[in-house]
């Protein structure tokens, strides 16, 4: 017998050199079927080296691209780096190099790592953002929103990070601070660039509908949205002569608004205050707001504190004056970050009016509390109005002031258009030429790419590098032929990642960004894969561009992504890794002493994908000896036992229960792989099935169940595990298994006498319970009831109904 010693470090680069030099996983764009699936996990900023959250992610995908291309299908699987922006920039900073060098650095890293990892990407697809070839193609559709007014330049208060020297969009501020640095944000007035993403709130939150996205996704995408029916109401400050809108839900209280109040992020509150006493401890107030927990400033609990602008406004209803504050407890994106504060029938405005000493109005009776938040009549209000139910008043009050032109009916957003330009050097140039002669100027198509400069000093200085540059600032107009300036700010970068997955679909091309024929056939991305921390800023500006795009007749693809998966973090002692904790986990270390399918199988098995896992050392050994085992079965059948078809029928008893055992693993497998991505009990049927398999539990089996049923093993586990199961499946058939079909489960050896029943409570699962086959639908009732963890939710609780679905579930509806 031959001595077999399972060698992950002899094993998986042979296989490696095999799909690389026969380009295995390589698609091209030839006839495109309507059954051909894109499966794409999110493109990775290139700094540093790969992390463990990059292993996970590219194992869940290449798990769901392998069984894919198993059940007949063609799969696009490409690779791309989102190498612009500030993570590329910063590392560059960290380790002193040019930004162009230290991004092809770790790109370098990203592909040797991938490569090593056995991914089965189509490598002629890969690009990085940060290539000429591709940021052409980022200006051309930046100019054509421009031309249809979708990105605009105005003046603006905007978050400012002084440690990074920039302006960040909205999204890009968690709880006043930085999201990439963690240092809090200042508020400064600037001219910038924006996307105009406001005008298709509506489509962005209807379309929610329509798209197989996890519920926890869309329901933060809705939020951030945030769309809510009112009216809005004009207040005109007559010391600067200008108009305040404020959205309201209760247009009934207006009649007792005793002052107004603006957030700190407004982008006229610093106008305001400017030339008046209060300027000073305005722009002191106002940087010290952002630094709070926007769920803490909205606190009803939380003292309010607030600065007097030194203006005021008058209330359209009645013609009062009403002294205008700022105040941390108003946010900007509600409304439009100003509000009229009604401390009679707000608990939060009665708190800031006792602390300022301001007028409290009660304009609804019906209750003696202060503040009053209850309904009941009107007083106080106006003859039209007082008398009636204030809900029955909303409406009037609304076209009263509609019909005299102080307001009208109105639909709120919380989302606010996209601040895109930054002050950094490594990004995309904006391709816009300013003359003095001619204004704002479109860079001709012909003249694109923009091409970054090469710089020394790219540090950020509070304005643009790029504006050093002089050589490259200072040029020709293409209308007048004037002297002119390039723009010098840069694009975010999650412009750059808002379309790339169009790119994939047709990269080589150099007469356009795509072939429409090709990415309509392409698009949208089947299966998409990421974090969740990506939920609102990358997802919501990708949907837009996709419909903008749309609009603009370039595509035909309303939503980008029609199926989304959003992993859970691997977590180390309980803790999210960090160099500070000394609890990172190398991918590269584990990968060079295991093996890079231990790596793989372990981070799917160590529980469901979609949820956070701990990391742990002695469960990756345990792995390791299970691909181990699995490998050394299958390398000691093909020598020891006889090459023997699967029999169609068992003979006997342990040829019985080897081939049951192999179609409940096919069947297992296949619906935890298809069905809901639950890659950890998956690979667990697989261990499973291996246990009956050694040569004490397979007894007198027939050879040919036996290599049929180690085949199987190794043809299941190929998603999770590529090159070992390759190995082990060319040892026993002399085929291929990627070339092999998925395999079938076969009715006849799927006969049990017993199965796994669902109790669920309300449709959600509770517990599963054995029960016997053919049982029924009382016994499953009863089974199901009789569950402990199913027990746990019905005491109290009254039965409406029971759901029995045989030989599946039980669902008993309570309320």
């Amino acid at each position: 017998m031959a001595d077999h010693v399972y060698d992950p470090a002899e094993i998986e680069p042979r296989w490696q050199r095999v799909w690389a030099e026969e380009h295995t996983w390589e698609v091209s764009n030839d006839e495109i079927a309507d059954d051909d699936v894109y499966v794409l996990e999110m493109l990775p900023y290139p700094s540093g080296e790969p992390h463990i959250g990059h292993l996970k992610v590219y194992s869940v995908g290449d798990a769901v691209a392998h069984f894919n291309r198993r059940t007949g299908r063609r799969v696009l699987h490409p690779m791309g780096y989102d190498a612009f922006g500030l993570p590329a920039e910063n590392h560059a900073i960290k380790t002193g190099q040019h930004p162009r060098e230290s991004t092809n650095a770790a790109i370098a890293s990203f592909q040797e790592q991938f490569r090593s990892w056995g991914v089965s990407i189509d490598w002629t697809r890969e690009f990085a953002t940060c290539e000429p070839e591709y940021y052409r193609w980022t200006q051309w559709i930046f100019l054509r929103l421009y031309e249809r007014g979708l990105a605009y330049r105005k003046d603006a208060a905007v978050n400012w990070c002084p440690k990074d020297a920039t302006v960040l969009a909205n999204e890009q501020v968690v709880d006043g601070r930085c999201e990439r640095c963690g240092t809090e944000v200042e508020v400064r007035q600037l001219e910038q660039w924006f996307f105009r993403i406001t005008d298709y709130a509506d489509r962005l939150l209807d379309d929610l509908d329509i798209i197989d996205w996890p519920e926890h996704v869309k329901t933060m995408q809705r939020n951030w949205i945030g769309r809510s029916e009112g009216a809005e109401v004009t207040f005109h400050c007559e010391e600067l002569d200008v108009d305040y809108p404020v959205f309201t839900t209760r247009p009934d209280t207006l009649f007792g608004a005793t002052f107004f109040v603006m957030a700190p992020e407004h982008p006229d509150v610093l106008r305001l205050a400017a030339g008046t006493e209060h300027e000073e401890a305005v722009r002191d107030y106002i940087n010290h707001a952002l630094t709070a927990e926007k769920e803490d400033r909205g606190d009803a609990d939380k003292p309010k504190t607030g600065v007097f602008l030194g203006r005021h406004v008058v209330n359209p209803v009645n013609g009062e004056k009403l002294p205008m504050y700022v105040a941390d407890y108003v946010l900007m994106e509600y409304g439009t970050g100003a509000i009229m504060a009604v401390p009679g029938h707000d608990e939060r405005d009665f708190a800031f009016a006792q602390a300022y000493n301001l007028p409290v109005k009660r304009v609804i009776g019906g209750g003696e509390e202060l503040p009053y938040v209850g309904d009941g009549p009107l007083v106080h209000s106006h003859p039209n109005f007082d008398g009636l139910h204030n809900r029955d008043a909303l409406e009037k009050i609304t076209a009263w002031l509609d019909r005299d032109g102080k307001g009208h009916q109105s639909i709120n957003y919380r989302l606010r258009d996209w601040l895109l330009s930054r002050q950094r050097y490594w990004g995309c140039p904006i391709p816009i030429i300013h003359c003095p002669t001619c204004g704002m100027v479109q860079v001709p198509d012909d003249a694109l790419p923009v091409e970054l400069p090469d710089i020394a000093d790219y540090a950020p200085k509070g304005k643009s590098p790029l504006a050093a540059a002089e050589d490259w600032v200072n040029t020709e107009c293409p209308k007048c032929y004037g002297p002119a300036k390039r723009e010098t700010d840069t694009m975010d970068t999650f412009v750059d990642s808002s379309w790339y997955f169009l790119r994939y679909c047709d990269p080589d091309n150099g007469d356009a960004p795509w072939d429409p024929k090709v990415v309509n056939a392409w698009m949208p991305v089947d299966q998409y894969i990421g974090g969740v921390e990506h939920a609102i800023l990358h997802l919501l500006y990708a949907r837009f561009f996709c419909k903008a795009l749309t609009d603009l007749e370039l595509l035909d693809v309303n939503e980008p992504f029609a199926r989304l998966f959003t992993q859970g973090m691997i977590t180390k002692d309980g803790a999210k890794m960090s160099k500070s904790k000394g609890n990172v986990v190398s991918p590269r270390e584990i990968v060079a002493k295991y093996g890079a399918d231990t790596a793989r199988c372990y981070i799917l098995f160590i529980g469901p994908p979609d949820q956070d896992a701990d990391w742990s050392d002695d469960g990756v050994d345990g792995m390791q000896r299970f691909l181990g085992r699995l490998w050394r079965t299958c390398a000691e059948a093909a020598d020891e036992l006889p090459d023997e078809p699967a029999p169609a029928e068992a003979s006997d008893d342990d040829t019985l229960r080897v081939m049951r055992k192999a179609h409940w693993a096919i069947d297992k497998v296949t619906h935890d792989v298809a069905g809901r991505f639950a890659f950890n009990t998956a690979i667990a049927a697989v261990m499973e099935l291996m246990n009956e398999l050694t040569p004490a539990k397979r007894g007198s089996a027939e050879p040919g169940a036996v290599r049929f049923a180690l085949a199987t093993a190794a043809s299941l586990l190929f998603p999770f595990a590529p090159h070992t199961s390759a190995d082990a499946y060319e040892k026993l058939t002399g085929r291929r298994v990627w070339e092999e079909p998925w395999p079938a489960a076969d009715s006849r050896f799927l006969e049990a006498d017993t199965f796994e029943l669902v109790a669920q409570v309300n449709g959600k699962v509770r517990d599963r319970v054995t029960a016997p086959s053919g049982a029924s639908k009382d016994d499953l009732e009863a089974l199901a009831r009789g569950s402990e963890k199913v027990q746990a939710f019905l005491d109290g609780k009254d039965v409406v109904k029971v759901i029995v679905v045989p030989e599946k579930l039980v669902n008993i509806v309570v309320r």
